[in-house]
């Protein structure tokens, strides 16, 4: 490496030249006049040392001087006048021999975000009773890659596929819909999505001018009511009780909102499912409002007890509902896979927004979920799953049992996660606190609910723990609602 401390007596700027670095020599001598031009240090007009001047204070070749000067030239940085010299550009004045001020606060360009739900990272050495986390390893292994195998001998297209998804995916994701939600489709009603929540960004841009209100279950989805927010909507609670979203407060909303989200098979975050008669109602709603209803079919796969339900989307008879699903909790929410299903106006116009925001979803993923459910894998593991959860679920019943005239367990039908009410003399953020003294991590409704006091409560997800984490988790809980 070597200095030379001043080009010329009338110009002193330090140079560095280092030659043992990737950078060519005329590299990193542009580089360091561009940062002296653009701070200031050589003012727009000053006259530089000629190319001998310049190689023999450097120690480097005239030739690398000249290449520098002809890359500074191209740029504009520096002219050179006739008979004179060579000068830094006259117009660049008004950028340079002025300190750029460091950034302060929220740039003009920058819209304000909506409210977003904190991170929630994992904490090592707890049990974390964390919402939205399936199991994962009883992936049936051999079965996901032998897809991926027979994906890696194909021909990678040379171009861009159908924003739509690609066809077989859709085949298949409709034929799985038909036979597991009552929803009569076919593979041209379905659109893949990048995961649930960019379906629902997709109706949102599809749908919202700013301002628009939208009627939201309240508490509800931080995320999805984010998402909302984020495309100018204005968010409408409204309540929910046993049998689902109250219709009657919807109705009582004026205006009228646009749209509506729900999760009707297991409500996000309190786990109740909508009833036969509150979907009825909501469905004659949308068609009197001349609204568009959201389901969101969040955990309808893991039901327990009872028969289910059909899906709204099944019950539609009007083209009022925009039908929302992932296998994020299926088989792993890395995959990032999701679909839309709904009226023909509302899919153009998701395959176009679709287009503009990433063409469309990866392909080899798509060409391998669609093998992996055409040959019956996810069948398969949604039964053996459905009784891996089960198991769990009881094991998590059983542990707070001794409890249950403090607590009451809501949810417990379906689901990977339960909502615990929690009896008037008990506070929901205290519990919590203590729990998470002990290594217990358990959330309370306070990031769900829209104004007002929420539920006093606490949220247990139980699908990404095993058994015993599950017992001794629940066991802890208990302890600090009885101490």
């Amino acid at each position: 490496m070597e200095w030379s401390h001043s080009l010329t007596s009338e110009l002193d700027l330090p140079i560095q030249v280092d030659r043992a670095a990737a950078a060519p020599l005329h590299e990193q001598l542009a580089a360091q006049f561009r940062r002296a031009i653009l701070d200031g240090r050589l003012a727009a007009g000053a006259r530089l040392p000629a190319t001998r001047a310049l190689a023999a204070a450097t120690g480097v070749s005239r030739n690398v001087a000249l290449a520098t000067y002809d890359e500074l030239f191209a740029e504009g940085y520096i002219e050179g006048r006739h008979g004179s010299g060579t000068y830094v550009a006259g117009d660049l004045q008004a950028m340079s021999g002025r300190a750029i001020p460091a950034p302060s606060g929220t740039p003009r360009w920058l819209r304000p975000l909506p409210d977003l739900p904190p991170a929630d990272p994992e904490q090592p050495g707890t049990i974390d009773f964390r919402l939205g986390e399936p199991t994962t390893n009883q992936l049936p292994a051999d079965a996901w890659r032998r897809v991926w195998q027979a994906v890696a001998t194909e021909p990678v297209p040379t171009g861009y596929g159908d924003p739509a998804g690609e066809p077989l995916l859709r085949e298949a994701i409709a034929s799985y819909v038909r036979r597991s939600r009552g929803v009569i489709c076919d593979a041209s009603d379905v659109v893949v999505t990048s995961g649930a929540i960019q379906a629902l960004d997709l109706v949102a841009r599809a749908t919202l001018l700013p301002g628009d209100s939208v009627g939201f279950e309240n508490p509800g989805y931080p995320v999805a009511r984010a998402v909302l927010v984020a495309s100018g909507a204005r968010i409408v609670p409204i309540g929910v009780d046993d049998d689902g979203l109250r219709v009657d407060l919807l109705s009582a909303s004026r205006p009228a909102p646009l749209l509506t989200y729900v999760t009707p098979s297991h409500q996000y975050p309190l786990g109740v499912r909508m009833s036969l008669a509150r979907r009825m109602a909501l469905l004659e709603w949308a068609l009197e409002a001349d609204a568009l209803v959201i389901e969101d079919d969040y955990d309808s796969e893991y039901r327990y007890d009872g028969p289910p339900l059909p899906a709204l989307a099944g019950l539609d008879q009007a083209g009022r509902v925009a039908y929302v699903g992932t296998f994020s909790k299926l088989l792993a929410p890395s995959l990032r896979v999701g679909y839309l299903i709904g009226p023909a106006p509302l899919r153009d116009r998701v395959v176009r927004m679709k287009r503009l925001v990433d063409h469309h979803t990866a392909w080899p993923l798509q060409r391998a979920l669609a093998a992996f459910i055409a040959d019956g894998n996810l069948d398969r593991h949604v039964r053996r799953m459905r009784r891996v959860y089960a198991g769990k679920r009881a094991a998590l019943a059983d542990a707070l049992a001794p409890i249950a005239d403090r607590v009451t367990l809501r949810g417990l039908e379906a689901g990977l996660h339960v909502f615990l009410e929690l009896d008037p003399a008990l506070d929901a953020e205290t519990t919590r606190q203590r729990a998470r003294e002990r290594g217990v991590v358990v959330s309370t409704l306070a990031g769900y609910a829209d104004g007002g006091t929420p539920p006093n409560g606490l949220l247990l997800g139980y699908g990404g723990l095993e058994i015993p984490e599950i017992v001794t988790g629940a066991t802890i809980l208990r302890e600090c609602l009885t101490h």
